[in-house]
């Protein structure tokens, strides 16, 4: 089910039908990963096996982590919590992850 939301989500967002907010995304960021990872375009990790977003993003498309973000990122560093996102969180957090793409 959750997929399915995150299909749907991933479509409206690409058609500009959902007005996602990067500043709420990076505050949820901040909130949830910042202990770990860092979330801005400088500056290191807390955790030093905690990748940067910025360098995430390199990895791994922003909009293709919608699914994983709503199904529950279950990957990652040692340590590293089960997140899951709402459909509007995880469109606030692709919009910040986009500002992070390099250019």
């Amino acid at each position: 089910m959750r997929m399915a939301i995150a299909s749907l989500l991933f479509l409206l967002l690409m058609t500009g039908t959902v007005q996602a907010d990067d500043a709420a995304g990076r505050a949820i960021l901040e909130k949830e990963c910042g202990s770990c990872h860092a979330i801005a375009v400088t500056g290191d990790s807390p955790l030093a096996k905690a990748p940067p977003f910025r360098e995430v993003v390199t990895r791994y498309p922003p909009e293709n982590l919608t699914e994983s973000l709503a199904e529950g990122i279950v990957t990652g560093h040692d340590g590293m919590p089960e997140f899951i996102f709402e459909p509007e969180e995880i469109g606030d957090i692709v919009a910040y992850l986009e500002t992070l793409k390099p250019r």
